[in-house]
């Protein structure tokens, strides 16, 4: 799932970039090529028929990209916009100027203002791939230009572009550590305030003191190990799998803490706590797109499990994980109706649980990481 509100920036940036690239693009081919020919003492700098047929050319092919930037628009995909707008324009501009100054008497004296937007502009995305499209795909294209023409003034526009760069490279860099701390701020308050809602749910079950957060860590340790999630992703998945219980809030205390076996029907009631702790966050931005954890962790390769009775892959990635972690810290956690299972006993019930409760691929990568968790156990209980 996209973050609704990136998207919406991307495409605020990408619509604002598109007005500055067009704008200055044809402004600048009017201005340059029609107006300053008609001034006396640049009579003899106007361009001649061929220059004019490739100056159409590019022209077309740069205004066919507006509908294709329209349909990216409509398909969800603005980042794709910014990156054919420039590589378009570098190819073209490389072809025209190689074509019309090749074997060419004239000395270069091409450039154009809208590679001066782009570079100043490039920091807008806080993207340094795009950026390094940029300014690399500025220079070889001026690299390539001078070895076609072999002309030395070639060396003006690459150093122009060079410090250009190096501006908006400061920029972007000063932005990007603001956003980062931004970003570890927010992070921060999200898990202070993710906690602050699993004290409460401790309260109503004392029995379950630090299970969401050992079954986050030992979950997070998990989904690393995998190699399957990246790492941007993981403190959202953690902060879902600390709320991956946060349903049992709807949950009768005494069914909740009840020390002998359940009845159907208060088994029952407690298969409720996945959907309704999937409505509850359904809507917190930075922890809905992980709402699998908290929907379906209960789920079971076999079918077996609630609250759809997926098989197999059905049962979204970092569900599987969240159920082996919410597993193995339940059968190593005292509860209100038995005592904690040793860890290697906990260990081998995991193991025996593969291609029947718990995902087979999953359960191998367990293995790996088992000492770790024996690791995060310790250093839990170390801790409070």
């Amino acid at each position: 799932m996209k973050n609704t509100s990136l998207l919406q920036e991307e495409k605020r940036a990408t619509i604002l970039f598109m007005w500055l690239f067009y704008i200055v693009f044809f402004l600048y081919d009017i201005v340059y090529y029609n107006l300053f020919p008609l001034l006396p003492w640049l009579a003899d700098t106007a361009p001649d028929a061929v220059w004019y047929i490739l100056s159409f050319i590019k022209h077309f092919i740069i205004i066919c990209l507006i509908p294709v930037s329209l349909f990216l628009f409509k398909k969800e995909k603005p980042e794709k916009v910014k990156y054919i707008i420039v590589i378009t324009f570098l190819v073209t501009n490389l072809v025209t100027d190689i074509y019309y100054y090749f074997g060419s008497v004239d000395s270069y004296s091409s450039g154009n203002l809208v590679e001066v937007v782009i570079i100043l502009f490039s920091p807008i995305f806080i993207n340094k791939r795009f950026f390094h499209l940029v300014t690399w795909g500025l220079i070889l294209k001026y690299i390539l230009v001078g070895l076609f023409i072999q002309d030395p003034i070639i060396l003006f526009p690459v150093i122009i572009n060079i410090v250009l760069a190096l501006i908006a490279y400061i920029l972007l860099h000063r932005i990007l550590i603001y956003v980062k701390a931004l970003k570890n701020s927010y992070s921060k308050q999200l898990e202070g305030i993710v906690k602050g809602v699993i004290a409460t749910l401790e309260l109503k079950d004392p029995y379950t003191r630090g299970h969401s957060e050992r079954v986050a860590e030992y979950a997070k340790n998990l989904a690393k190990a995998t190699g399957k999630l990246k790492e941007s992703e993981l403190d959202h998945f953690y902060y879902a799998c600390l709320l991956h219980d946060i349903g049992k809030v709807n949950i009768p205390d005494t069914i909740l803490t009840k020390s002998g076996k359940l009845t159907d029907e208060e088994y029952e009631i407690v298969k409720t706590h996945p959907v309704v702790g999937a409505k509850a966050i359904e809507d917190v931005e930075g922890i809905a797109d992980n709402i699998a954890v908290v929907y379906h962790h209960h789920e079971r390769w076999d079918g077996k499990g609630y609250p759809d009775g997926l098989v197999g892959e059905e049962t979204p990635l970092v569900a599987r994980i969240t159920a082996i972690a919410d597993a193995f810290d339940a059968m190593t956690s005292t509860r209100s109706y038995r005592p904690a299972l040793p860890f290697e006993e906990a260990y081998k019930r995991i193991l025996d649980g593969q291609g029947s409760q718990f995902d087979p691929a999953l359960v191998k990568v367990f293995k790996q990481v088992y000492p770790d968790w024996i690791t995060i156990s310790k250093q839990y209980n170390k801790d409070y």
